[in-house]
């Protein structure tokens, strides 16, 4: 016999075996496992069945595949909740200062505790580090204090805003209020944050988050407008602690976009939760004094010497100022205040 003989011989073998199998394969008859296969079956039922046919082969592939997507994904999740997100973890985020607001604080009014005798601790201080501009803008068009021609306060500062501009988060925190007031804020947002600040944002055209949203510094949560009582677009922002409104720009430089001080002491003292006519001119008079106070962030490669250079001042006056000795290093993302 020759080799080619040989050849179409095999080939004729192989084709007469593999046709009755896939002819049943197409009549849908299931085939009868022999009974060493249906011992070793019940032994070791993934690994063995998997062996039967190529189809029920590349199911369970697939299903282990899945299997293994769904472990990590589940690993994954497991891993955000325990993660640290800018050195907050998600269960501070889920419950934000909760030691000092309490559980019960969580209402639907821009101060939470109003009408309600309140803890105010006589001072505290609340790490500003994390700040981000709330917009991209740098112009501030009205400042905190007290408006004679309305006779009221105004307890936060207005920031220049196009309709339809993002708004972000300042901090991280919690969105605790997401609503529309038609003869105030418009629609608005409340946040609360883990370094015990509240932060509102009003006059928006829309609002992008949900109350109870777990929101990271920096991330979108509202389009600028011009929204309820305002008469034109802007942002209006507010600090408040406790529900006791700050100043922001005693502890934000708009200009700059940087905190002024890396950690603000909030004094019981010397803060007021209404603003009457005297305490609300005082405070008015300290709004405008906050704008001349200037504000460097340091980046990577930053020298006193160079910042002193750029502002016009002395290295000497930079390390009265901040309080730094010569042995002081200057850390990235803190803030220093330059000297007038």
């Amino acid at each position: 016999m020759t080799k080619e003989s040989l050849i179409v011989l095999c080939a004729s073998l192989c084709l007469s075996f593999s046709l009755p199998q896939s002819a049943e394969a197409q009549r849908g008859r299931p085939q009868t496992p022999s009974k060493e296969v249906r011992k070793a079956d019940q032994a070791h039922p993934v690994a063995d069945t998997t062996m039967l046919s190529g189809d029920r082969m590349l199911m369970a592939d697939r299903v282990e595949i899945h299997k293994r997507i769904r472990e990590q994904k589940k690993l994954r999740d497991g891993g955000l909740k325990e993660e640290i997100k800018e050195g907050v973890s998600m269960q501070e985020l889920d419950a934000p200062s909760v030691d000092l607001y309490g559980e019960e604080s969580w209402g639907h009014t821009v101060n939470p505790f109003a009408g309600q005798n309140t803890n105010i601790p006589d001072s505290y201080n609340i790490d500003l580090g994390e700040f981000v501009m709330p917009i991209e803008k740098r112009q501030v068009t009205s400042c905190y204090g007290y408006r004679r021609r309305f006779g009221r306060m105004h307890y936060g500062t207005d920031l220049k805003v196009h309709i339809g501009d993002t708004v972000r988060a300042a901090f991280s925190g919690k969105v605790r209020i997401s609503s529309y007031e038609r003869g105030g804020y418009g629609v608005y947002v409340v946040m609360r944050h883990t370094n015990g600040l509240e932060t509102v944002y009003g006059h928006l055209s829309r609002s992008l988050v949900k109350e109870g949203a777990i929101i990271k510094a920096g991330e979108p949560i509202a389009l600028g407008g011009n929204t309820g009582r305002s008469t034109g677009p802007h942002l209006h922002f507010e600090a408040r602690f406790m529900g006791i409104p700050l100043n922001p720009e005693e502890l934000f430089d708009f200009v700059e976009g940087v905190p002024r001080v890396d950690a603000y002491a909030f004094k019981k003292s010397q803060a007021r939760p209404t603003g009457t006519a005297r305490y609300a001119a005082r405070k008015a008079k300290g709004a405008s004094s906050a704008k001349d106070i200037r504000t460097h962030r340091i980046t990577k490669g930053d020298t006193l010497d160079g910042i002193a250079k750029r502002y016009g001042t002395t290295v000497r006056k930079l390390r009265q100022t901040n309080g730094l000795t010569s042995k002081s290093l200057l850390k990235p993302g803190k803030s220093l205040r330059i000297p007038s």
